[in-house]
């Protein structure tokens, strides 16, 4: 089950049963495998994405990123992975699809910070 025995101790305590812990971890791992694909899907449909990422060596504000691929997998409710871009990558985990259409990553050890990608600057600003 998804959710640890705390959780599990306290969906109980509310009045939660076997049967609804259940339906409720399996929809949670459905939603994460759903919003895996999807950010796949934005970077395998962009070429280029730009980012609200702070680079030493970029003069950007926004800089620009060319995407070689994200490769995104789940286990449970868990989401981590890896984005190529043309000369670098980086670890990523927990990302989501924001309503203006950009997407946001936590990025790893290199960047360690939440980060937005767009696929114009506009949605960024």
């Amino acid at each position: 089950m998804h959710f640890d025995q705390r959780t599990q101790r306290a969906l109980r305590d509310v009045g939660l049963g076997t049967d609804d812990l259940r339906a409720a971890s399996e929809a949670v791992v459905e939603a994460v495998r759903a919003d895996a694909t999807a950010l796949e899907e934005f970077f395998d449909s962009n070429d280029t994405v730009y980012s609200d990422m702070s680079m030493a060596h970029s003069s950007s504000e926004y800089p620009e990123h060319t995407v070689e691929y994200a490769d995104i997998t789940t286990h449970g409710g868990e989401m981590r992975g890896w984005l190529r871009f043309d000369t670098w990558g980086v670890y990523v985990e927990d990302g989501r699809l924001l309503d203006d259409g950009s997407v946001e990553l936590s990025l790893g050890p290199t960047i360690d910070d939440r980060v937005r990608f767009a696929a114009t600057r506009e949605t960024i600003r």
